[in-house]
């Protein structure tokens, strides 16, 4: 029996970030780098504590624990970028990272066990914890961006109004097995 999970969070994963990369895409640098005040963060410095937590937790994965003693997790907090080129390579950096380890894992490496601070995970078990964090932290940059664009942003999803086309279209086809993702 060949497991689905690993496939299953590739693709999940990857759409995660092909929603960060296209709320980039509409955004100018200026409003990358807007933060509505003292206590909230901005685009870029969310994506720039989305990166640094994969290079921490991904680097390693089976030698180190998760949080490197090199991580200075405070200072993802703070905007350090100058450009949005900037921002946009870090963001890469951390997710060519995290993609590269979990495109090297074989489905006997998921019950192994990795330390994040000391605490003893499942290979799979330190999967779900990131793709609930990352998607989390994207949701705010999307949410953010949608905010910023008002009218002029881009559906990244199924546009209001357009949910019975949608359906209309789906229902249409034969039923099939495949990922929600497949058809993006």
């Amino acid at each position: 029996m060949q497991n689905s999970y690993l496939e299953s969070i590739k693709k999940q994963i990857t759409y995660y970030k092909s929603l960060g990369d296209k709320t980039f895409t509409q955004l100018t640098q200026e409003e990358l780098f807007y933060q509505y005040n003292q206590e909230s963060n901005s685009i870029a410095v969310i994506a720039k504590h989305i990166a640094g937590n994969m290079l921490s937790r991904w680097t390693n994965f089976f030698t180190e624990d998760g949080e490197k003693s090199w991580r200075n997790r405070d200072d993802e907090f703070v905007n350090t970028f100058t450009t949005k080129e900037e921002m946009i390579a870090y963001w890469e950096k951390g997710w060519d990272c995290f993609l590269n380890t979990i495109n090297s894992l074989e489905e006997t490496d998921l019950e192994k066990i990795i330390y994040i601070r000391n605490q003893g995970h499942t290979v799979t078990e330190a999967i779900n914890r990131q793709i609930c964090h990352y998607p989390y932290h994207i949701g705010q940059i999307v949410f953010l961006g949608k905010m910023l664009q008002n009218e002029k942003w881009v559906s990244l999803s199924i546009p209001k109004n357009a949910s019975k086309n949608f359906n209309q279209e789906k229902f249409s086809q034969e039923k099939s097995r495949k990922h929600f993702t497949d058809d993006l």
